[in-house]
Parts: structure tokens; sequence; C-alpha cells
């Protein structure tokens, strides 16, 4: 018996051109490299444009249009749709390039033919901070003319907030305004991302081939010539494989008499390949609550045992709610259709837009299990799998370098838990993690988040704005710092509601102070006195200071709460560079956006 081993493919280099573009690539990111494809698609239609020997000239009749696939992404769900529509582009014979919007030369989208936009849109209609200045380049006043554009935008979102998709309506409205044609309707993906961006992205890239097709009069579409590549022999884990790591510590580090749980996790990572780097998220599957669980079976009367088949995949009724549903978040559509089943008109009013506030105050107080017993209704076990929520990870913020722990990564978890209705509530992920043993294995997976890094200069200066458990990416900043040897300052802002109680990691701060690896620290513990202190207002007391450290080049980092601390320590950037730098309020904001398109200023908020 033989086996056919197949060639391998021709690389139509030079060995030591080859052995350059191997150190070129070495370390580059999935987006880097397809912005590499890219760049090297536009030299070939210029060196196809050139004179060539007749003998070559039926091969190269026609030269390839690109397909742009920009993304701007907040949490990794756009990056990672991006990515897949780009790998499929290519696969499908187009010419490809990727590009995260805060690196997309703005001056080319007047010479843009086809445009793919995948985009989301975080908190009160904002856009994800690595696309704001595409999102204000495309709406304002500068933006060209596009009547030769041919283009698609994939919003992603989620339907239970007021503003659901509204960037993704805005870009695509304005790409209409200013000319372009769409190749595909607008796309709006809710939080189960793939039910809408797979079908979505196969019209777009069919119609996106046979419109690039057309413009190359007629010919097919020349894929790009894939340079050889080590097929790795184990794939690593991912979101869709994730890897189950041994919990090897679940400590608690707030006061037990205090008002939060606050957990330190540490998580092996032996034996599963992952790498990380500080500033990246670690992504955790979880369990629901068991007992959860069998309330909401018996509020419904279900068996948990009956066998239910959905979208191919078969599950019992109680593994279905325990490890593949999210019945801790509630969202609009499953309120929708309960509402419909139970005929409650007083539960489908709250949806009515008019009625935000209301629907918010459902969403805050109320988790499946409370809106099934407070607006009864009839369910099955295949319609309720069917109309819940697919389960979704949770991210979390990595609380160590590498460098320092090895195969481990190191998590800080806030529990949030409640009682109401009579019924005791938890969020699902940190509820998950704080019960955790020391035999349990959490399903996990590493997020990258390449635009919150430290600076490649050791030298820099780093301000860390940190609150509550925003304060954990910071802790694995400092330990790799110190563990290369960073001769930079660092200065930490940290707060929480009491000292006494809620001060966190603060044994290893002191430590670092005394040891010289942190310069400054300053504390806002907001319930400590009768007036409310935040890191705001610390950063607005030493404002003077921490202006001269930007201006010298500190990098700034925030993370942390979106809705309210990140915008009112914006603010308060905004406030601090106006008076200390002698700017007006606009000149300020222009410099801090400058900041954040050099690096310099990022966040990382949620």
């Amino acid at each position: 018996m033989s086996a056919h081993i197949a060639a391998p493919p021709q690389v139509p280099l030079p060995e030591d051109r080859t052995a350059l573009l191997g150190r070129l690539v070495e370390g580059l990111d999935a987006g880097a490299l397809w912005w590499l494809s890219g760049y090297a698609a536009a030299l070939a239609t210029r060196a196809a444009a050139s004179p060539i020997p007749a003998e070559r000239h039926a091969a190269a009749t026609a030269t390839p249009e690109r397909l742009t696939v920009l993304y701007g992404s907040q949490t990794g769900n756009a990056k990672r749709v991006a990515e897949r529509l780009a790998a499929e582009a290519t696969a499908g014979g187009l010419a490809v390039r990727l590009v995260r919007a805060d690196t997309y030369p703005l001056r080319e989208l007047a010479a843009e033919r086809a445009l793919v936009v995948v985009i989301s849109t975080q908190g009160d209609g904002d856009p994800p901070d690595d696309a704001r200045a595409f999102v204000e380049h495309v709406t304002g006043k500068r933006a060209p003319k596009l009547d030769t554009l041919r283009y698609a935008v994939l919003g992603l979102g989620d339907s239970s907030y007021p503003h659901f998709n509204a960037i993704g309506r805005r870009l695509d409205e304005r790409l209409a305004e200013l000319g372009g044609k769409r190749l595909a309707e607008r796309g709006e993906a809710d939080v189960d991302v793939d039910t809408v961006a797979k079908p979505w992205a196969a019209t777009t890239l069919e119609r996106a081939r046979d419109a690039l097709a057309a413009r190359t009069s007629g010919a097919a579409v020349i894929p790009l010539r894939a340079t050889a590549a080590v097929t790795p022999t184990i794939a690593l884990p991912s979101r869709d494989q994730p890897f189950a790591a041994a919990v090897l510590a679940n400590q608690r580090i707030t006061a037990r008499d205090g008002t939060r749980d606050i957990r330190h996790l540490e998580l092996s990572l032996e034996g599963s390949g992952l790498h990380y780097e500080p500033g990246d998220a670690l992504g955790v599957w979880p369990r629901n609550d068991a007992t959860l669980v069998d309330t909401i079976l018996a509020t419904l009367k279900l068996d948990g045992e009956a066998a239910v088949t959905h979208a191919g995949t078969s599950h019992a009724l109680r593994d279905w709610l325990v490890s593949h549903r999210e019945v801790t978040r509630l969202a609009r559509p499953f309120i929708a259709a309960h509402a419909e089943r139970g005929g409650h008109a007083d539960l489908a009013a709250i949806l009515d837009p008019a009625n935000r506030n209301a629907f918010a105050r459902l969403l805050d107080t109320h988790q499946v299990v409370d809106l099934l017993r407070a607006w009864p209704a009839t369910w099955d076990a295949t319609t309720l799998v069917a109309a819940l929520r697919a389960q979704t990870p949770r991210l979390y913020s990595i609380a160590s370098s590498r460098k320092l722990v090895g195969d481990e990564a190191h998590l800080t978890v806030a529990r949030v838990a409640w009682e109401a209705f009579g019924l005791d509530h938890a969020g699902a992920a940190s509820g998950y993690l704080a019960a955790t043993g020391d035999d349990a294995h959490v399903r996990v997976f590493v997020e990258e988040n390449p635009r919150f890094r430290l600076p490649a200069d050791p030298e820099r200066d780093l301000i860390m704005i940190g609150p509550g458990t925003g304060v954990a990416p910071f802790r694995g900043f400092l330990q790799e710092r110190a563990a290369v040897g960073a001769r930079g300052r660092h200065w930490l802002l940290f707060g929480n509601p009491r000292f006494r109680s809620d001060f966190l990691y603060q044994l290893e701060w002191q430590e670092a102070l005394r040891e010289g690896r942190l310069q400054r620290l300053d504390l806002a513990f907001s319930r400590d006195q009768a007036e409310k202190i935040y890191v705001q207002h610390r950063m607005r007391e030493h404002g003077r200071e921490l202006f001269a450290w930007l201006d010298g080049g500190a990098h700034l980092y925030v993370c942390g709460d979106a809705t309210r601390m990140a915008r009112d320590v914006h603010a308060a950037l905004v406030d601090i560079v106006a008076e200390h730098g002698g700017r007006d309020r606009d000149d300020a904001s222009a410099w801090l956006d400058t900041l954040q398109r050099e690096g310099r200023y990022a966040r990382d908020v949620y």
C-alpha cells in the first residue's frame, strides 16, 4: 500500500529572499499579515501594469481589484468576524487586505473600490476606540465623494441596549450619502454574532467577487499567490475550542465583612500552548448555576432530561440551559417572544422605544427566571432553546505577566450577586468563577488586545488609571516591566469604595513602592468621607504633574467601566490638558486624539 505525498508548494523567490521574508513576518499578528498581503497585492498590480514580455502577456491580461475589509472592535468580536471574512474572501480568489480602523490611511478612502466594514457599537451609541477617527472622518465635512465605491457594513451590538448597532447604521447611511453603492444590505448582528454574520458574509463576498470581476472587464479575479506556511499539527485553543484550565488558587481579596466579593484567581495554562502579553484578556466560558436552571425548569414544568436538537446539535434540555444558553441576561428578542406567547400586552409595551427607561429597568432588575415567573407563558423545550440567546464567553483582563508566573494566567473577578423576587441572583461568569474549587477546570482562551500594549521603549513612563477590578492589567504591566528591567517611571491611580475593605492588592503595591518599581500611587476611596472622591478627582488635584508626565512622553492607560468612569476620566483629561497645556477645550481634545492615534492613550473599557 502506498500513499500519495503532495509536492510542497513552489515559492517563486530565491532562497535568500525567502529567508528575508521569513524574518519580516516573524511575530506579526493576523491583522498585520493581512495588511501585508494587501500591500503586496498593490505592488503586484503596479508591476502588472508595467511593460511585460510578449510571451507572458496572456497570463497577465487582467490585474486583480482589491477588497478592503476594515474593522473596529472593542472586545474582539468584530476583529474575529473580519479575519474570518478576509480568509474566506482570499480562499475564494479575491485579493484582500484586512486593516484595523485606526491603522487605515484615511486619504485612501476616496480611491477605494470595494470596502467591507465590520464594526461594533459601544455604550450609548459610541464607536469602538480603534474606529473613532475613521467614523469621525466618514461622518465629517472632509469625507470625500465615493461615487465609485461598492461597500457593505456589518454592525455588531446588543439589542438589549437602546442604541443597538447605531455606529453600523450611521456608517452605512453615510457611505450611501457620499455616493457609495451597497454590495449588500446592512447586517445587524446581536450578541449571537454568527447567526447573522455567517450568511451575511456569504452573500456579501459573492457580490463583491462579481463586482470586482466586472471591473476587470469580466475577467476572472486573480487570487493572491500564497506563500508557503507551516501548518501546526495541533491547533491552539481558541474561542470555539477552549482549553480546560485547572484552578490553582481562588482567593477573596476584599474583607470578609465588606460589601463586595472580589476574587484573585490563578489558572494553569500548562500544556495549552497559549501565550499572552500584558494587556490581553482571558475569555471564560461560564456554566450557569444548577439551582437557577432547576428553578427555570420547575417554573415551566419542563423535563430537564428531554433531548433537544437545535441547529444540528443535540443535548438534554438541562445541559442546554447550564452550558449553552444565556439565562442570566435578558434579551429584547426573547422578551418579545415571551410577551407574545403569554399575551402580555403590558410586557410588550415596555419594548416600545418610547419606554426606554422602563426597558432599561427591566434589564437591570430581571433575569430570565424572573420574567418567566412574573409574566407566565407556556414554552416547550425545543422552542425555548431556539428562543434563548446562545451562551457567550466573558472577557477578563489578565492580571499577570508570563515572565513572572510562567504557564499561568491570573484574573481579578468581582462577584456580582443580589437578592430579588425571593430568589438569589448572580452573574453567570463571576458567580461561576467565585464558586470554583481547587479541583475545578475552566474553559478558557486568549483574546489578544493589541491596542492595550506596553510601549516598546522601556524608558517610557506609564500612567495607569484603574479603579476597582480595572486595576487588573496594571498588575501584569508592573510585573512585566520589572522582569525586563524597564527604567521608566510608573504612576498608578486606583479607586474603590473603602480603604479598609476594598484596597485590592494593597501589599503588592506597597512593596512595589518600597522597591522602586512603582514611583507614585494615588488613591480614591469614595465612601471613606462625606464627599465622594473618585479617580478623576485625584487626577484634577495633580493635574500639573499629570500633564507634565504626558507632555514628557508618558503613555496613559485607562481600564474599567465604560459608561461612567471612562467618560469622567476623559473629561478630566481634557480639562487638565486645557488648563496646564495652555489650550482651549477643542485643542485639548484634539491633542488627546493624537495621543490615541499614536498609541500613547489606550483604553480597555467595558
